[in-house]
C-alpha cells in the first residue's frame, strides 16, 4: 500500500544546494515514487531558483502562516516538479524570508533572522496540505531548518485535521548545525514556553531547535549506521548526544545513495575518455587530460591524489596542510577543487606556487572539474574529522579512483581498508585525526601504488564492482516510515490500516 509522504526541506537537487541534504531530498522522493508512494517536497523558493528555468506555476489563492508574535505571515506557492519524475515540489515565495543570494548566509556571516526564516519554513510546510488537499500519512523533516515540524505536529498543530499528531521522521545530516537562537524566538515558534525546557527546547539557555526535533520526532535517522553511533559520543554530539542516547532506540543509520547516471565512467560527458571495470584504457586518457588541465607534466608513471572539498576543518583541511610538505617530498602529482576558509585559499595557494610541476589548485566548485579530477587521479583524499555520509568516495570507487579516508561515519561504513595479504578492500584507511597518521596512509597508498601492481590491479576491480543505489536506501526508508506508523498508531491500528508490512 502506497503512503502518502510529505516532505519538508530547506535545500534540493537541482533548485539549491548547500550540502549534501540537498542531494538526498532531489532523490530519494524519486525513487519511493517509483515505489507507489505519493510523496510532495515543500521548500522555500530561494531567489537563485529560476521560475522559467524550472517551469513553475503559481497555485492559486495565498498560504497563511502563524507565526506567533509576529502575527500572520503569507507568501504564495510556486509548483514544480523533480526533474526525470512527477514527484510534486512546492517552493515557498515570500521575498522578505527567502529573496537573498544565499540560503543560510552571505561572506559568512548567517542571517539575523534564520530563526523566523526557518520557523516559517516549518510552519508553511504544515499549513500547505489545507492548500493542495493533500492528507499525508507521515511527516519527513530534514536537518534544524525543518526540525520544529515534529515540535510543531505534536503542540500546536496537534489537533489540526490533516497533520495533527502525524508520524514523523527527522533526517540528521550534521549534528554541527543544530538551529540556536535566542530564547525569544519561543514566541514566534508559539507552542508554548512549557516547552523551553531541558527536556524539550532549552539548551544553554537558547532555544535549540535540533534538540527539539530530536525529542519530538517519531523516529529518527541519519545518513550512516557509523554516524548513527558517533552522534551518540561526546566528540560528535555536539552537546546533543546525551539526547540522541534517550532516543537510540528510535535512532537508525541509512548510508546514502549514488547517482549513478550522473557518476559513471562508463558515460561521463565530463571526462576526456569513457571507460570500465573491462577496459580501462581510457582512464590512462583522463589521467593525462586532467595534467593538462592543471599544467602538470603529463607522465603516466606517477599517482595523482586528487581532493575534491569544502576547505574547512569539518573536512580535515588543517591535517592535510600540516602534513603537506611530506606529501609533496613524495614522487607524486596532488590536484585539489575547492574552496572555503580565506587562510586555506593562501595556504595551498603557496603550496601551487612551491610545487608548480606537482601540486595543482582551482579555488571553487566546479562540476565538470570535479568529474575529471574523479576519473583523471588514482587516489581519491578524504581526511574528514567528520562525515556523517560523503559521497565523494563512493563517486571515487565506481571510477577506480582507490579513496584514502579517515574511518569515520560514511567514509568507514562504505570503504573496505586494504588487506595486503588476501588484497581485499577498496581503498585505505586510518583512524587518528592527525598529519602523522594522514601522510603514513598516503605513503602507504603510494608505496603500494609502486611496489605492488597486482593489488592496485584488485582493488580498482574490487572499487568498480560496489554499489551503494538509492532503490536500496529507498527500500530502507519505506521500512523506516513504516516503523514510524507502527510506532504512532499501535500495531492494531497499523494492521487495520496498512496490512501486515
Amino acid at each position: 500500500m502506497g503512503l502518502k509522504i510529505l516532505m519538508a526541506a530547506s535545500e534540493c537537487v537541482p533548485f539549491a544546494k548547500e550540502g549534501g541534504l540537498a542531494d538526498v531530498v532531489g532523490v530519494l522522493p524519486k525513487h519511493l515514487a517509483r515505489m507507489g508512494h505519493d510523496v510532495r517536497v515543500v521548500m522555500p523558493r530561494y531567489y537563485r531558483v529560476g521560475l522559467e528555468q524550472y517551469g513553475l506555476k503559481l497555485l492559486p489563492g495565498v498560504l497563511t502562516v502563524p507565526m506567533g508574535i509576529i502575527g500572520n505571515q503569507y507568501c504564495g506557492v510556486y509548483e514544480g516538479r523533480l526533474p526525470g519524475s512527477d514527484v510534486p515540489v512546492y517552493f515557498l515565495e515570500h521575498e522578505g524570508y527567502y529573496g537573498r543570494a544565499g540560503l543560510y548566509e552571505v561572506n559568512n556571516e548567517g542571517f539575523l533572522d534564520n530563526d523566523n526564516r526557518f520557523i516559517f519554513l516549518s510552519k508553511a510546510a504544515l499549513e500547505l496540505p489545507k492548500m493542495i488537499g493533500f492528507t499525508p500519512d507521515l511527516i519527513h523533516a530534514h536537518d534544524w531548518h525543518t526540525a520544529a515540524v515534529p515540535v510543531l505536529v505534536n503542540t500546536a498543530y496537534a489537533a489540526d485535521p490533516q497533520v495533527g499528531e502525524k508520524p514523523t521522521v527527522l533526517t540528521v545530516h550534521n549534528m554541527q548545525y543544530q538551529g540556536n537562537f535566542y530564547e525569544g524566538a519561543m514566541d514566534v515558534l508559539d507552542v508554548g514556553w512549557e516547552h523551553f525546557t531541558f527536556l524539550g527546547l532549552e539548551k544553554d539557555g537558547e532555544m535549540n531547535l535540533l534538540k527539539g526535533g530530536l525529542y519530538h520526532a517519531t523516529v529518527l535517522n541519519t545518513v550512516s549506521e557509523g554516524y548513527a553511533r558517533e552522534m551518540q559520543t561526546a566528540e560528535y554530539g555536539w552537546g546533543l548526544d546525551g539526547v540522541v542516547r534517550e532516543r537510540a532506540a528510535d535512532l537508525y543509520g541509512i548510508l546514502n545513495g549514488v547517482d549513478y547516471e550522473d557518476w559513471n565512467p562508463e558515460t561521463d560527458p565530463h571526462i576526456a575518455a569513457c571507460y570500465s571495470i573491462d577496459d580501462l584504457a581510457g582512464k590512462k586518457l583522463c589521467k593525462r587530460d586532467l595534467q593538462r588541465t592543471f599544467g602538470l607534466p603529463e607522465r603516466d608513471d606517477v599517482p595523482i591524489i586528487g581532493l575534491v572539498s569544502r576547505l574547512v576543518k569539518q573536512k580535515g583541511i588543517d591535517v592535510l596542510a600540516e602534513a603537506m610538505p611530506r606529501i609533496m617530498a613524495l614522487d607524486v602529482q596532488f590536484i585539489m577543487l575547492g574552496a572555503g576558509e580565506p587562510w586555506s585559499h593562501f595556504y595551498f595557494g603557496d603550496i601551487r606556487n612551491a610545487y608548480p610541476d606537482k601540486f595543482g589548485f582551482h579555488v571553487g566548485y566546479n562540476n565538470p572539474l570535479a568529474h575529471q579530477i574523479e576519473a583523471g587521479a588514482d587516489f581519491f583524499l578524504m581526511p574528514s574529522a567528520f562525515e556523517p555520509c560523503g559521497l565523494n568516495q563512493m563517486y571515487s570507487l565506481r571510477y577506480g579512483t582507490l579513496p584514502i579516508v579517515r574511518a569515520t561515519g560514511g567514509l568507514d561504513d562504505s570503504v573496505d581498508n586494504f588487506n595486503e595479504k588476501t588484497l581485499d578492500g577498496t581503498g585505505f584507511k586510518f583512524r587518528d585525526l592527525n598529519a602523522g597518521a594522514l601522510f603514513d596512509t598516503v605513503g602507504w597508498a603510494v608505496h603500494t601504488w609502486y611496489q605492488r601492481k597486482d593489488a592496485m590491479a584488485e582493488l580498482i576491480s574490487n572499487a568498480m564492482t560496489r554499489r551503494f543505489t538509492w532503490e536500496d536506501a529507498a527500500e530502507k526508508y519505506e521500512k523506516l516510515y513504516h516503523r514510524a506508523l507502527r510506532k504512532r498508531l499501535g500495531e492494531r491500528a497499523y494492521t487495520q490500516r496498512y496490512g501486515k508490512q
